[in-house]
């Protein structure tokens, strides 16, 4: 990669469905930001994070409201939006202190281009959901003489989603998600644990019941985790599934230390119930139940940009199963870290190859391609790109022309 600036000063635009913390349920975006913020203060640049006064960052936290929305799903009410503004408006605040090189952005497209958020600054605006679901089309429909922003600079997350995103806006960057995979203990031979693993959101997209169906014609242990949230389908579908579940233990409630598998997993994986639910799983949680299992099963129906499950699972040395969709071929090498499907049949029978797969490339296979620290240098290269071509613009930062707006600042920090 290029030399980028000995030290850059970024202003990262948190999500605020929860807090920015490594220690959290289901919180995908939430632990990209933590690892972008992570990575960066490890390459030694200067890391500001917006972000509710609940998080708990690596970097420098810039509290922006009291707390977290609660959840992805919520009703849309005037407190929420109330929250969403305040947010937004400190952080502009923040960005035009004149001290920041670029601002970095995970939603809210569409504050920028209506010119709601500008701070006179380069933008990066990480594109978490599939092209379907962004929103572009609806905002160009309703705001059809919107001017382009050329300050906001689009990254993707896979060649897949890039494709996706083709028709709708240039995307500038295709940065993959990464980890820190000292964060993830590995186990370098299979354990004896035989079970196969699942976790995600449940929702038919996710593929649960295929799951489920692989391990009954197999003859296979299944631990399925993942939250269900208050949508009717997912309630409904969750429903569905518990006609096939033998067993539900919430292992939410006890505490994650060094006796973990012996207390909490083992009783539950020498139990004769075929299929065991056991609800959401904390950070730390997780990855005991990756670690320990023969492989994870990720059976999805939809072209998922990305799939951190995916990678999370390879650190911890356990190989993947997953139907070819979305990212999938991007990230798991078919053969080495695990095996790309078209059926249930076929993962079925894949299950009998797993033995050949050698954990060890699993992990590496992380470390090379979906580190933490890679992310950030990828990310850093681009912040620097841009704040040079910024440099070299007519007007320095302290005299560009920024619109105020209609957002309000109700500071909370200094």
């Amino acid at each position: 990669m290029r030399a980028t600036r000995e030290r850059l000063n970024v202003l990262h635009v948190a999500t605020i469905n929860k807090p920015i913390t490594s220690h959290m349920g289901y919180g995908p975006i939430e632990t990209v930001i933590y690892n972008i913020d992570k990575g960066l203060t490890a390459l030694g640049h200067r890391s500001i994070v917006a972000c509710s006064s609940d998080s708990a960052v690596t970097g420098q936290k810039y509290a922006t409201v009291p707390r977290s929305l609660g959840d992805y799903l919520r009703e849309d009410t005037r407190e929420g939006r109330a929250s969403v503004d305040q947010h937004l408006a400190n952080a502009l605040a923040r960005a035009r202190r004149g001290d920041i090189d670029v601002v970095h952005m995970h939603e809210w497209f569409e504050y920028v281009c209506d010119g709601r958020f500008n701070p006179g600054l380069p933008i990066v605006m990480t594109l978490h959901v599939s092209g379907l679901h962004s929103g572009i089309e609806e905002f160009r429909a309703m705001h059809p003489d919107a001017p382009s922003v050329p300050s906001m600079h689009y990254v993707a997350i896979s060649e897949y989603q890039r494709r996706q995103y083709a028709h709708l806006i240039p995307v500038t960057k295709t940065i993959p998600h990464g980890l820190d995979t000292n964060e993830y203990p590995f186990n370098e031979r299979p354990d004896s644990a035989d079970y196969l693993f699942n976790i995600g959101r449940i929702t038919w997209v996710k593929g649960q019941d295929s799951a489920i169906d692989v391990a009954k014609k197999s003859g296979s242990k299944l631990i399925l985790a993942g939250c269900v949230q208050e949508k009717a389908e997912d309630k409904a579908y969750f429903e569905r599934l518990g006609t096939s579940i033998d067993l539900v233990v919430d292992v939410g409630r006890y505490p994650v230390d060094g006796r973990y598998y012996q207390d909490v997993m083992k009783p539950i994986l020498s139990r004769n119930e075929q299929i065991v639910y056991i609800g959401e799983l904390s950070t730390a949680a997780k990855k005991y139940w990756f670690r320990h299992a023969r492989a994870t099963l990720f059976p999805i129906r939809w072209g998922e940009p990305f799939g951190m499950v995916l990678i999370e699972s390879m650190a911890s040395g356990t190989p993947i199963l997953a139907f070819r969709e979305g990212s999938v071929p991007e990230i798991v090498i078919d053969g080495v870290t695990g095996f790309v499907v078209d059926s249930a049949g076929a993962m079925i029978r894949a299950i009998e190859r797993i033995e050949h797969i050698d954990r060890r490339k699993c992990r590496s296979h992380v470390d090379e391609y979906f580190s933490m620290r890679r992310m950030a240098e990828s990310y850093a290269e681009l912040y620097a790109e841009l704040a040079g071509a910024a440099d070299l613009s007519e007007a320095p930062a302290s005299g560009r022309s920024v619109s105020q707006g209609s957002l309000g600042v109700q500071g909370i920090n200094p």
